[in-house]
């Protein structure tokens, strides 16, 4: 039996991980919510307005008591140390995604694409590779893991500009607002330059579409029971991409999120064929012209 806690945390936290997980059989069910609970937790005390850095630094500092083999009075905590043991997590992995919430605390820009990779790799790709473990898949489905958790989080970036601004972040490179002549994200300021705006939010898709395409090449790795809720997600942050293509403004009139209705159908849909592709994707190289004009297409099969 899932842990009451941990599924409150799960549910409130993400619906489209939350209603897609609970697919997963019951026996590996468990370890997911284990996982996300403590990753959502450690997630919160950072995101509050103002922050809880002590809480922070109380929750990392009891899960090392923890891991050393104490026990705490935080069964997230405690449950997760477990399953860390239990599947072997690379300790590199938690210690990395300590660092990435370290990183909201102290650090609100990032200069260039390889500092946003490494809030990325501690914050996203370890989740991944985590999963990747819990599932118990080859090491050569690793990289793709890896590249699932970066793509689906850069989507979280570009979704989230409006509630990120408010917490005085910008995950984005300096160097791409730069580019397109954009001095910040605040909703006062776009509104001035949508145009900018539009090409600007178009490179930040064309990054995720390259990433998520070679995310999707590990699915083959994935056994078709786990396949189901992996790819139910996949196709929502897919689908939540087209709805800021088709609007890049959205982003500032609300949180675009898919339905629970449309989780459950997709869900359906990929028990009945999790191995069909349910929407074409035609993406693009990366541009290399000093002025790319970028064009996205996201045809239905």
């Amino acid at each position: 039996m899932i842990n009451r806690t941990l599924f409150s945390i799960f549910k409130e936290g993400s619906k489209t991980y939350f209603y897609s997980s609970i697919f997963f059989p019951t026996y590996i069910k468990k370890d997911v919510f284990t996982l996300y609970g403590f990753v959502r937790k450690a997630d919160n005390y950072v995101d509050l307005i103002p922050q809880d850095v002590n809480g922070f630094y109380n929750f990392k500092e009891k899960y090392y008591q923890a891991i050393n083999g104490k026990k705490t009075d935080d069964i997230v905590i405690n449950l997760f140390s477990n399953l860390v043991r239990k599947k072997d997590f690379d300790p590199e992995w938690v210690d990395a995604f300590f660092k990435s919430m370290e990183m909201d605390i102290l650090k609100s820009k990032y200069r260039t694409m390889n500092e946003t990779l490494e809030y990325i790799y501690g914050s996203a790709e370890v989740i991944g590779l985590m999963m990747g473990k819990i599932m118990n898949l080859s090491e050569e489905s690793y990289n793709c893991a890896r590249y699932l958790g970066r793509s689906m989080q850069y989507i979280n970036f570009i979704r989230d500009i409006a509630e990120d601004v408010k917490l005085n972040r910008v995950y984005f490179p300096q160097t791409d607002l730069k580019y397109f002549g954009i001095d910040r994200l605040d909703q006062q300021y776009i509104i001035s330059h949508p145009d900018k705006f539009s090409e600007f939010i178009k490179k930040q898709l064309l990054y995720y579409c390259n990433w998520q395409s070679m995310a999707e090449e590990g699915f083959k790795y994935i056994p078709k029971r786990y396949l189901i809720p992996v790819k139910t997600a996949s196709e929502m942050y897919n689908w939540t991409a087209e709805q800021i293509f088709k609007n890049p403004m959205i982003v500032y009139v609300k949180k675009v999120k898919p339905q629970v209705s449309k989780i459950v159908s997709t869900t359906i849909m990929n028990v009945i064929d999790p191995k069909s592709p349910k929407r074409k994707k035609v993406f693009p190289c990366l541009i290399k012209s000093p002025q790319p004009k970028l064009e996205y297409y996201f045809q239905k099969k």
